[in-house]
């Protein structure tokens, strides 16, 4: 084998670091191991990065620093962690989901003006559209296609040079430290008006303020509001108390804990999402049945600017809604509230387009937000934005 020059390999990452210094952190984390079995360059799941010491012999000092980067991207991106969640029968195909992630990678390089050796693919390489996930871009890609792979740090698995686990290894915790400090470094950078691609400006949003799926805010939400409920307490005489047989002549009250009541709002008016809608209706039909909410205690109000219709059901699947007109949540709230059988949580369903009581009903308000077009409404108010 060929010796390394890793004088010529070094000065490759020092002049991507110092070209983007937000990937010097992720950069200098790789470590070197030379290898006549990769074609190129590769990485595994562990941060290890396997050279070809011919490869670097032929490729300029200035490629060889956009390679570095390109590597340390999938990285980033979690690309093996991602491919590993494909469907079973997508994960056979390495080459295929290799050059789908270079896709996304490439398109943000070569835009940001990093060179790449002349035989790297690109969304355009396949008539694709360039800021896309290689998820998005993976069914573009034909079966034919080739390329020098990227390790088992791109598309996941094992390959015959991967080295077995131990020493200085980078693990899953310090990898989303380095992840977490480099998406910060292009925060800042970013700030200082240094240019920034967007799919990296999509990637450090995402690593910063993660998306949480609102089902699991939503069931959340609802089970707090419906233990903070259940954990009232009141006195009754119908099931007296068992110490009344020691006071004889004296009739003690039971303590109960009462099954609490829900009022659902649901914002008809023609702005709304069906499809969003019905999603969230199904998620508070499955957290009210686990908590055992049912037999007539789910009120429904179909309301827009007024309350069309008020309906007791035992299940969310007995509702049929209408309506089409604006939108005025207050009148659903103060008509939940006064509802004979006061409800004990009053979960509201809507685009947010609507004005909000001035003060708080007695009943716990859960905002289901459907979509993101609305201003905030008052703290007292629980909100989980829908959508997704």
């Amino acid at each position: 084998m060929t010796t390394l020059d890793r004088i010529r390999l070094l000065a490759a990452r020092f002049r991507a670091a110092g070209d983007r210094p937000y990937l010097a952190t992720a950069l200098y984390a790789l470590r070197v191991v030379p290898t006549a079995q990769v074609p190129t360059m590769g990485v595994d799941r562990f941060w290890r990065c396997y050279v070809n010491p011919a490869f670097v012999d032929a490729t300029p000092v200035p490629e060889l620093a956009g390679v570095w980067i390109h590597e340390v991207a999938h990285l980033l991106r979690d690309h093996h962690g991602r491919a590993d969640r494909l469907p079973v029968t997508m994960r056979a195909d390495r080459t295929r989901i290799n050059l789908a992630q270079d896709c996304e990678i490439n398109d943000d390089l070569t835009g940001d003006g990093i060179l790449l050796p002349g035989d790297h693919v690109r969304p355009g390489t396949f008539g694709l559209d360039d800021g896309k996930l290689f998820e998005e871009y993976l069914a573009g890609v034909p079966e034919s296609a080739t390329c020098a792979r990227c390790g088992s740090g791109a598309y996941g698995g094992t390959e015959p040079w991967d080295l077995p686990p131990g020493g200085p290894d980078v693990g899953e915790t310090e990898a989303q430290a380095i992840r977490r400090q480099t998406a910060e470094a292009m925060r800042a950078h970013a700030r200082g008006r240094g240019m920034l691609p967007g799919g990296w400006q999509r990637w450090a949003a995402e690593i910063l303020e993660p998306t949480v799926d609102w089902r699991q805010v939503l069931t959340g939400a609802v089970r707090s509001a419906i233990a903070w409920a259940s954990g009232a307490v009141d006195y009754t005489y119908h099931r007296p108390s068992r110490r009344s047989a020691a006071q004889r002549g004296v009739v003690l009250p039971r303590l109960r804990r009462p099954m609490p009541g829900v009022a659902i709002v649901v914002d008809t008016s023609g702005s709304m999402s069906a499809d969003d809608l019905a999603a969230a209706m199904a998620e508070i039909a499955g957290v009210l049945r686990q908590v055992g909410v049912g037999g007539n205690r789910i009120a429904v109000l179909a309301c827009d600017a007024a309350v069309a219709s008020t309906r007791r059901i035992a299940r969310i699947e007995e509702l049929d809604l209408s309506g089409g007109g604006g939108t005025d949540m207050r009148v659903g709230i103060r008509a939940a509230a006064a509802l004979p059988l006061s409800p004990d949580v009053i979960i509201v369903l809507t685009d947010g387009e609507t004005p909000w009581p001035s003060e708080p009903p007695a009943a716990r308000v859960i905002a289901a937000l459907i979509g993101d077009r609305a201003a905030p409404p008052p703290d007292w108010i629980t909100v989980v934005t829908v959508g997704g």
